[in-house]
């Protein structure tokens, strides 16, 4: 694991509630980006905190039909994050068109 990625798993944990339970992955997705995130399921909403491009994501979850969605409760734009099955993808939801402009799919957890 690089030092750019362990420093990112370290803030994603320092972003968590004080005596959360956290659950830190590290998923490969297409074009070999690397995507760590933190799941906080006992907060109130469940949150997941994503390392994008230098900058720290905040996601709760969402309504999801299967599987984990995360994404921004408004009616804005924001990224979504859904997880299933052990596979993971990051869009961008555009709140004015509702359109869903993938980012990032097919993401694996690396070992």
């Amino acid at each position: 694991m690089s030092t750019g990625i362990r420093a990112a798993l370290c803030l994603l944990l320092w972003a968590a509630p004080a005596g959360a339970e956290t659950t830190a992955m590290t998923y490969l997705c297409d074009r070999g980006v690397s995507v760590p995130v933190v799941y906080v399921p006992d907060a109130d909403p469940a949150v997941a905190v994503l390392y994008i491009e230098g900058r720290l994501i905040h996601l709760q979850t969402m309504p999801s039909g299967s599987g984990a969605r995360y994404g921004w409760p408004s009616d804005g734009s924001s990224y979504e994050w859904w997880e299933h099955q052990g596979r993971a993808r990051l869009g961008w939801h555009e709140g004015a068109s509702d359109a869903m402009t993938p980012i990032y799919t097919d993401c694996v957890p690396q070992d």
